[in-house]
């Protein structure tokens, strides 16, 4: 049984952190749906425009948060630095790259969602314009080189930014560089919670292809379909990536709990300073304590934080593949995944959409549609992730019919792309070939406004 306790008090057994997902979970008429994604700005004036941002000066990312506390955002500091802000619920966090995350409240409808959404971005456009910056709606920077983005003064990002080379070439483009668009769900219990991961671990690839708009790298078209997924496959594998017991039988929250205790840490924050963890696993921190300091429940859901698989668990379960796009394909995330997870229906049918796939071809596909994106071919069967794609948002529409039907609206940017079997991806190419490497139609094409930007109609 999950009993309540101090944050604060060291924790005293592995059964603890077990019974922490226990004491997170819900009845499912409490179940809400959060969602969140990133923007990624350029400055649209002065030398060597569109570049990325700074964070102090007028095209800089500290301008734009004391704007906002101006109309009613409270800012969060650390030290002389604003890095976040929060208002009722909602929360804009600042990225390694100056990239801003605006991370919403959890909602019960799409509607409110996509007014909340609305808000914020009718806030932050107006802000922004009179400082010469815009927010892109893409998965990756296409403008410029990763030496080109400078770092953001956030601490924990310099812990991070020295360790995480140390284990994957493509780091530091993770972090500068990349924007997702991701969904956060309740869960009842251990069943539960098993049943909504290994969906998710199923179709995540099919969500990476659908979602597909990073093609653009080093200001050309490459050979990607989602260059930010592409990224995540050598970034850490000690935390990243799909994760094979999900597919296994057992306990979920303590085979969760048992590979997150053998990731090494990135810190340990303590007295409003985060300490370089140097390789220590939450288990030896558990076991041994670091430089005279005992594990906290404070310190597991940190933890918990700094770890990267396409579909997390923490308080609650975290969708993580797919590319931040336009305004209506970012805002059709959440209710796809609630017609496919808060419907058992759905969630079963989902999930034997790639029931024949065993680990090596799912890691296979993952790394398949960064590449090739719905055109990519599924191991083993041969068969098209388009074809997968089309099933999946056929499965999501008939999960909501019988939960949420007003939310089925949300889904026609995707009934778009898997009808005419192009993804966001192909339209920016598209656009990036057409505009022949002039950025202002490019900036103004993907470009958020009131209204968002484009979607993959071009």
């Amino acid at each position: 049984m999950f009993l309540p306790r101090e944050e604060s008090e060291p924790i005293a057994s592995i059964e603890e952190l077990v019974d922490s997902f226990h004491g997170w979970g819900k009845p499912s008429k409490d179940w809400l749906v959060g969602a969140e994604y990133e923007l990624i700005g350029v400055c649209t004036g002065g030398p060597g425009a569109p570049s990325a941002p700074v964070y102090a000066g007028r095209c800089g990312v500290e301008a734009i948060f004391r704007a906002l506390a101006e109309v009613g955002w409270s800012p969060v500091w650390e030290g002389d630095h604003i890095i976040a802000l929060s208002r009722d619920g909602a929360q804009v966090t600042l990225e390694p790259g100056g990239q801003l995350e605006h991370a919403m409240r959890p909602v019960r409808t799409a509607r409110v969602m996509e007014r909340e959404a609305r808000e914020f971005l009718g806030e932050i456009t107006a802000t922004s314009k009179e400082l010469g910056i815009a927010w892109l709606g893409v998965g990756f920077r296409p403008f410029g080189t990763l030496a080109d983005v400078p770092w953001m003064p956030k601490a924990r990002y310099g812990i991070m930014r020295q360790y995480l080379p140390t284990r994957g070439a493509l780091a530091h483009e993770m972090m500068k560089r990349t924007a997702t668009v991701q969904v956060n769900l309740d869960y009842s219990d251990a069943d539960d919670a098993q049943d909504k991961l290994r969906c998710l671990m199923s179709v995540t690839s099919i969500l990476t292809a659908v979602y597909a708009n990073s093609s653009v790298v080093d200001g050309e078209v490459a050979e990607f379909q989602s260059y930010r997924s592409f990224i995540w496959t050598d970034t850490d594998p000690d935390r990243c990536g799909l994760l094979p017991f999900v597919f296994e039988d057992g306990d979920i929250f303590r085979r969760y709990v048992d590979w997150a205790l053998d990731v090494p840490m990135f810190f340990v924050y303590r007295g409003g300073e985060h300490l370089p963890a140097r390789g220590t696993t939450f288990r030896q921190f558990l076991t041994e304590g670091f430089d005279g300091h005992r594990a906290t429940m404070q310190d597991w859901e940190l933890h918990l934080s700094t770890l990267f698989p396409e579909a997390r668990m923490k308080r609650f379960i975290e969708v993580r593949g797919c590319d931040a796009g336009s305004f209506s394909m970012n805002m059709s995330l959440a209710p796809l995944c609630r017609g496919l997870l808060y419907d058992e229906t759905a969630r079963r049918e989902a999930t034997k959409l790639t029931e024949g796939l065993d680990m090596d071809d799912r890691v296979e596909l993952w790394h398949a549609v960064t590449r090739s994106g719905l055109r990519a071919r599924v191991p083993r069967t041969g068969g098209r992730v388009l074809d997968l794609a089309r099933e999946l948002v056929r499965i999501a529409d008939d999960g909501l019919w019988r939960q949420a039907p007003d939310d089925r609206f949300y889904l026609e940017p995707l009934r778009h792309v898997v009808d005419a079997g192009r993804s966001q991806a192909d339209v920016l190419a598209d656009m990036w070939r057409r505009a022949e490497g002039e950025p202002e139609p490019l900036v103004e094409a993907l470009a958020y406004s009131g209204l968002g930007g484009y979607d993959a109609r071009g």
